[in-house]
């Protein structure tokens, strides 16, 4: 790829970023006056607004969300002023969990400094609220930043940390296992991280059917297995991680928008490396079109990355399609 080329693509789902600000929704001073006008409890409306936010952020990506998150949070430090008790205990809660999707929303953007601010926000807040679930919860997440910053080290350290730190049988012990799993597989230690995805599901199925934590409840078998096959794709086995990406995709819920692109276009490149080009180009194009969607990072990262690998086929005609159509959706975006 010709470095204009590379710094074209790098510009797909900027767009998103650079209107977000023009598109906020109303500040947090002017919420807080509504709650006070409505009588609502503001605890109560910062819980739904949160679920407002990451539905909206599922559908439309993290550069519209981001600006109000961060107001949540600077209304939630205002209000620990003025509570005491169990409600300051809960706002500390709160404040955990909008800096945990601060953070998210940061890592899907492919900002990871402002990810790692964030998520340490995040953990100094959880140990304040004295939720140790709420603490393994961020650590674990912690481990999925370091592996997606391919620091393979921090994501096995920090993983084995929360899964030391979870209650027996939880889920929490399963989703930490899941995200030091991919840590071995950085360090290309295949034996070893097929050892620790077996361990991660036998966590997964023997975990208490009531855990009684809302923390990771979107983790099952088939979350276990699309990140195995992320792993098998950094472990150099191809046709197994397009498999295994293709079983994910098709038991994936209908509301996993974002995620569905990411693993299209992770599916794609890992078609394209077992030079099966064809199929690498309708995946692709699935992916682009979420990509230009949600403006997600992680998607135009990998899509970036299927555009490289096609220059070996660039007189090919669906690949000059499918660069075709990458060049457009950036130009949509400028």
């Amino acid at each position: 790829m010709s470095l204009s080329r590379r710094a074209l693509l790098g510009a797909l789902g900027a767009g998103a970023a650079l209107t977000a600000a023009s598109e906020m929704p109303a500040t947090a001073a002017a919420q807080r006056s509504a709650s006070r006008m409505s009588g609502a409890n503001p605890i109560e409306l910062l819980q739904a607004t949160r679920r407002v936010l990451i539905d909206n952020d599922n559908r439309f990506g993290p550069a519209r969300v981001i600006p109000v998150v961060q107001q949540q949070v600077a209304a939630i430090k205002e209000l620990r002023a003025d509570r005491s008790g169990a409600d300051r205990r809960q706002l500390l809660q709160l404040q955990t969990q909008y800096s945990e999707l601060c953070g998210w929303l940061y890592q899907d953007l492919g900002d990871f400094r402002a990810a790692q601010h964030w998520m340490r926000e995040a953990l100094e807040a959880s140990h304040m609220s004295g939720d140790s679930d709420l603490t393994t919860y961020i650590l674990a997440r912690r481990s999925q930043l370091a592996g997606d910053m391919r620091d393979a080290i921090e994501a096995v350290d920090v993983a084995d940390a929360a899964e030391d730190l979870a209650a027996p049988r939880s889920r929490l012990a399963a989703v930490a296992a899941t995200y030091g799993a991919h840590g071995h597989a950085l360090r290309k230690d295949a034996t070893t991280t097929q050892r620790a995805y077996e361990h991660a599901l036998e966590l997964h199925a023997s975990m208490d059917p009531d855990p009684g934590s809302p923390w990771g409840v979107w983790l099952d078998s088939a979350y276990i297995e699309v990140q195995r096959a992320h792993s098998l794709a950094v472990l150099g086995d191809h046709q197994g991680a397009a498999e295994g990406f293709r079983q994910a995709i098709s038991r994936l819920p209908a509301g996993y928008h974002r995620d569905r692109g990411v693993y299209l276009a992770r599916q794609a490149v890992a078609l394209a490396e077992a030079r099966e080009v064809e199929q690498a180009v309708v995946v692709g194009l699935q992916a682009l079109s979420i990509g230009e969607e949600t403006g997600s990072a992680r998607i135009s990262r990998e899509l970036a990355r299927l555009d490289e690998s096609f220059d070996q086929w660039r007189t090919v005609p669906s690949v000059i399609e499918f660069k075709d159509a990458m060049t457009e959706a950036v130009l949509r975006q400028a």
